[in-house]
């Protein structure tokens, strides 16, 4: 009998005008039965199994993009997508999730995932976060996630792209706010992430919200925004809360872009007590720990110098927002919410600092008695200048 009332509660799914004619318009006609935001036990009635992890799949992304990322042309997503919702449009069972990127009600992005596999969906949903389906239909620029897990195994040679043996796809256009995701990529949590944190960056940012790679620790009842390389931040333990990729920050505080298997519980905080911009520099020229002015954060988080490398932004993988652009809104972020910044140099001692012995160089921020930044010599300034000449002229407010 449970097993009967959870197939009719998601037969009222199936038949749905308003869902029917929005699928149309993504370009997806419905052939037979859509169901839509079934929960859990009801995609394992349909079928959905978990999927092996997987891991290396290339993100394409068409639009102006920094960091690390493939390029696809216009007429080859245009090709790509077509072949997409022809197939879903092929299939008699179509399954629809609505959810969000960043649990910011104000400024996350909402997302409408359309797929031809209740596994997918049931990858996706544990990414995503909650929203109600009237958010998304509603939402003035909504993301669109098509999946095509059973499409031809061709379909890189069909578009003109040369795809590894399993054939898996991850390709995103920014201007279409589309994602599509070919073969079992979706299986790929990390480089699913990275294309939907690029998709919805756009969104996010207009949206009053800064879309930050950066990580959250918590000491306390304080909250500490905190950039560094990942390999570095894991060193925190279980100071950080759950979580990867980044957060937004906004006015209703920081939200992690996605959700994890142990973050259900905690999807807002409030503004952080401080931000910790995390350098390695082995010349000597940067102290251990230092306070810095809202100007010369904003200036640090742009070159996100890293011993002789600059990762803008602190960003590694792809992303839509231009990094001076986004420096600029951080730094009237620190202004306006009076946010306390330091500078913490990973690799200032003999040994650097890694582990428990970075973290408690990271929680020493919280101190009162942080000097403030004075370099120490040397011509790492210049380095600095030449590298960031490349975003044209910084706003003087911008200093070392």
């Amino acid at each position: 009998m449970r097993l009967l009332r959870l197939l009719d509660r998601s037969r009222v799914r199936e038949f749905c005008g308003g869902l029917n004619w929005g699928l149309a318009g993504r370009g997806v006609i419905v052939k037979d039965k859509a169901f839509q935001n079934l929960n859990s036990s009801q995609l394992y009635l349909h079928g959905a199994t978990v999927a092996e992890s997987l891991s290396g799949v290339a993100v394409y992304v068409r639009g102006n993009v920094t960091g690390e990322a493939c390029k696809i042309s216009k007429p080859q997503f245009g090709k790509l997508l077509k072949q997409v919702t022809n197939h879903i449009s092929s299939m008699s069972n179509i399954y629809v999730h609505d959810g969000a990127v960043g649990s910011s009600l104000k400024a996350g992005a909402k997302v409408r995932v359309i797929s031809d596999s209740p596994s997918a969906v049931l990858s996706l949903s544990s990414i995503l976060w909650g929203t109600p389906t009237r958010a998304v239909s509603h939402d003035s620029r909504p993301l669109t996630v098509y999946v095509a897990t059973s499409i031809s195994p061709d379909i890189g040679d069909i578009i003109g792209l040369e795809l590894k043996a399993d054939n898996a796809l991850i390709a995103a256009d920014i201007e279409r706010s589309s994602l599509v995701l070919c073969g079992n990529a979706f299986s790929d949590s990390n480089a699913t992430k990275q294309a939907l944190a690029a998709l919805s960056g756009p969104v996010i940012f207009a949206r009053r919200g800064l879309p930050l790679s950066a990580r959250l620790l918590v000491f306390g009842d304080s909250v500490l925004l905190l950039f560094a390389p990942e390999d570095t931040i894991k060193g925190c333990g279980d100071l950080l809360v759950p979580g990867d990729i980044g957060v937004i920050l906004s006015s209703e505080g920081v939200a992690p872009l996605f959700q994890t298997g142990s973050s259900g519980s905690s999807n807002l905080f409030k503004l952080p007590a401080a931000v910790v911009l995390a350098t390695f520099d082995s010349s000597g020229v940067i102290p251990s720990v230092s306070k810095l002015a809202p100007g010369q954060a904003a200036y640090h988080f742009l070159a996100g110098y890293q011993n002789g490398k600059f990762m803008p932004a602190y960003s590694k993988g792809p992303s839509s927002i231009d990094p001076l652009e986004l420096a600029e809104e951080f730094l009237l972020k620190l202004k306006d919410d009076q946010i306390s910044s330091y500078l913490v140099n990973a690799n200032g001692g003999e040994k650097g600092a890694t582990g428990k012995d970075f973290a408690k160089l990271v929680e020493s921020t919280l101190s009162n008695s942080i000097p403030p930044f004075q370099a120490k010599g040397g011509d790492l300034q210049d380095t600095y200048k030449i590298f960031l000449s490349r975003f044209g002229e910084v706003p003087e407010e911008f200093s070392f």
